[in-house]
């Protein structure tokens, strides 16, 4: 059974910084791509970061880059994402996906909040 758990989701205050982390198991981890992927109240779920297998690559919405960055352990079994200079207007519920696409596979975490408010 594979399992998807993610954790770290807190209020934060603007331009503060928070990780979230994300475990994987039943999956071979060290052969999938991971993704975080964000949802705002009344919005669509659209993806913010991807790295590859190997961690060796990784790729960004724009609206994140400079500011976010996304890493794997493959010992662990763990997606993170590291999150700085934090706007307002990040404030979503934070979904790990096994996949970069959002239907590469039907897995993902039941998701962490992140609210970024004074």
């Amino acid at each position: 059974q594979v399992q998807v758990v993610e954790s770290g989701g807190e209020m934060v205050q603007p331009g503060g910084s928070l990780r979230l982390s994300c475990v994987v198991s039943g999956f071979t981890f060290t052969v999938a791509s991971m993704s975080w992927y964000r949802q705002a109240p009344g919005k669509e779920r659209d993806l913010v970061a991807c790295v590859m297998a190997n961690g060796m690559s990784a790729n960004y919405v724009d609206s994140v880059k400079g500011r976010f960055t996304i890493s794997r352990d493959n010992y662990k079994n763990t997606v993170y994402l590291q999150m700085t200079s934090m706007k307002p207007e990040d404030t979503a519920a934070y979904f790990c996906h096994i996949g970069c696409a959002i239907h590469a596979t039907p897995y993902w975490g039941n998701g962490t909040l992140v609210t970024v408010s004074s």
